[in-house]
């Protein structure tokens, strides 16, 4: 039975791969997924800890989506509003990162005249998370807009200082996300992990760390399985998505996932890896379970 069970997610898995090799149509993947889903679960070997991002399926109900992933094996949902959080945890998911209405990637914690409004706004939201079990919280550098690096890291510093202070207080995690400044968010500062690696050591809070996103980091620097090892204390969630045009990880795009994820776990992480790719699939949730099988090592 065991080896039927493996022999089984396999022959799935391969066929996803393949499929998407070659660039056919989402539909096909989806009809040859289907078959296997009442069995996805108990294929899982549960060495990574699944989650997936909310943006990329806003047009799928919050608690369909949360019910459905579920079933595909998600523990967690990433980037979830307060009002959201029961949503999910009455689905029995965690929300895995939290965030609000005013978070910026663009005005973030590297200008100071922005440092008042999102202390007032993250110290709310840091308790309400707390108080809700959630562990950790988004923030974003912003913009450079002509600030240089060692500005940006002072200025972060500074206008993190109570926020953090708060976080440890709470049981709380800050985790500032890797973005790429190349494709996606022109001049956004935290675009390197060197950079933002400067910036944990600075504040030197085991309650602040890093988000590193696949998906941009390929974009920015490559060397993705080198990186993970060398900056692995300093990394505290993970998030895929297919390079170039951030859509399915299969073997349509240039990164190894199955590679990458294996790097991952030999590293001792224990936290969660959250699917952010944008599905180009008929049926997106079927290109979510891909994407989870794919990561599934």
């Amino acid at each position: 039975m065991a080896r039927d069970k493996i022999n089984r997610r396999q022959a799935v898995k391969n066929i996803s791969l393949s499929i998407g090799a070659i660039g056919l149509s989402g539909s096909i993947v989806a009809n040859c997924v289907e078959d296997q889903k009442t069995n996805i679960q108990e294929d899982l070997k549960g060495n990574i800890n699944h989650s997936a991002c909310r943006w990329c399926y806003q047009d799928i109900p919050l608690q369909e989506f949360a019910r459905k992933g579920k079933e595909m094996g998600l523990k967690a949902i990433d980037l979830l509003k307060p009002d959201e959080w029961k949503i999910v945890r009455e689905a029995g998911l965690e929300c895995s990162l939290a965030t609000d209405t005013f978070a910026s990637i663009t005005d973030g914690f590297n200008d100071p005249k922005n440092h008042e409004a999102l202390q007032k706004q993250y110290l709310t939201l840091i308790s309400e998370a707390s108080n809700a079990g959630i562990k950790q919280v988004i923030v974003f550098s912003g913009n450079r807009n002509g600030i240089s690096d060692e500005e940006g890291w002072e200025q972060c510093a500074k206008g993190l200082d109570v926020l953090v202070k708060h976080a440890e207080k709470n049981n709380v995690t800050l985790i500032m996300e890797l973005l790429n400044s190349k494709v996606d968010h022109k001049d956004y500062q935290c675009d390197l992990t060197p950079w933002g690696v400067g910036l944990v050591d600075k504040i030197g809070s085991s309650n602040f760390k890093l988000l590193y996103d696949i998906y941009h980091m390929q974009i920015m620097e490559g060397d993705i399985i080198a990186t993970i090892r060398k900056y692995t204390e300093y990394i505290a969630h993970y998030h895929t998505g297919g390079v170039p045009g951030r859509h399915e990880i299969n073997r349509s795009q240039e990164l190894n996932y199955p590679a990458i994820m294996q790097a991952v776990l030999t590293t001792g992480f224990k936290g969660y890896v959250a699917q952010e790719f944008i599905p180009t699939y008929d049926d997106k949730l079927s290109a979510l379970q891909e994407g989870i099988m794919i990561c599934d090592v």
